[in-house]
């Protein structure tokens, strides 16, 4: 059952504000239905591009952050939100949104809101640069 069926985004936020109390970072797996909520820790910040030779990067790429849970979230633009976070914050990753009508096997385009528990930041970006049947 969808526990925020048609609440919208108050809903999901005050959902992230309970979440956010502290407490011990685990490594839930990723949250597979609209509304839930999973606990991680930031595993890797970096930008949306990196170079091919030397795995660095690609400065005015954007940015991309990927959890310990195997989560990843990127945007075409730099997010201070994520500059502002580090390699092992705790944080909440909520799924607010999934792509329809995907061709069996591509589950790219979803989108979470993540907040840092450190910071108490967050940022609402997808999992890809592209939905579902896109390039």
């Amino acid at each position: 059952m969808n526990p925020l069926p048609h609440r919208g985004k108050g809903a999901i936020a005050a959902l992230l504000l309970i979440a956010a109390i502290p407490g011990e970072a685990a490594a839930d797996p990723l949250p597979s239905e609209i509304g839930q909520c999973s606990r991680t820790t930031i595993g890797w910040i970096g930008t949306r591009l990196t170079d091919g030779q030397t795995g660095g990067p690609i400065a005015n790429s954007g940015s991309a952050v990927k959890f310990a849970n195997g989560g990843y979230q990127m945007s075409y633009e730099a997010v201070p939100q994520i500059g502002a976070s580090r390699v092992g914050d705790p944080v909440t990753i909520c799924l607010i949104s999934v792509p329809r009508h995907c061709p069996a096997g591509d589950n790219r385009g979803r989108e979470y809101q993540t907040i840092n528990l450190r910071t108490h930041q967050s940022w609402q970006l997808p999992d890809s640069q592209h939905s579902c049947g896109g390039a």
